[in-house]
This record gives C-alpha cells, structure tokens and sequence, in this order.
C-alpha cells in the first residue's frame, strides 16, 4: 500500500467515527487533547502521525486502535 493512500484511509476512518459520535472537529480534539487543526490536517491525511496520537484519538473516540485501520464504511 502506497504511504498515501493509508494516510487518506485512516483520515477518512478518523472523520468517519467522529461524526458517528457526533463530535465536531473542536470537541473532538478537545478529549484527544490535540489541537483542532491538526485534527483536520489528519482527516485531510496530510498529517503522518505517531502512534502516540493513534492512541489519543482511539481513547478519544472510544474506541480500540484496530478500528482505526478498518476500511471506512460508504
């Protein structure tokens, strides 16, 4: 897999889950304790970020870390 196209998966599962929640991009980088445009930068996949920050944004959004990596549903 292209490092892209993991990028703009995981963005896309990140935006994905947080609407699922109902979370705007201020809420939600509010509970993962990240700043709201670098939140919008990793939906956008323009962030490649470090495990660290999957781990604050699975906690965030309550869920494990594996559901990060599943494929975004249409």
């Amino acid at each position: 897999m292209e490092s892209r196209e993991i990028l703009i998966k995981f963005g896309q599962r990140v935006r994905q889950l947080r609407k699922e929640k109902n979370l705007s991009q201020e809420e939600f980088s509010f509970k993962a304790d990240l700043h709201r445009t670098y939140i919008g930068m990793i939906e956008r996949a323009e962030k490649n970020i470090t495990l660290v920050n999957i781990e604050k944004i699975a906690k965030a959004l309550n869920v494990d870390i594996k559901e990060l990596f599943n494929e975004p549903k249409s």
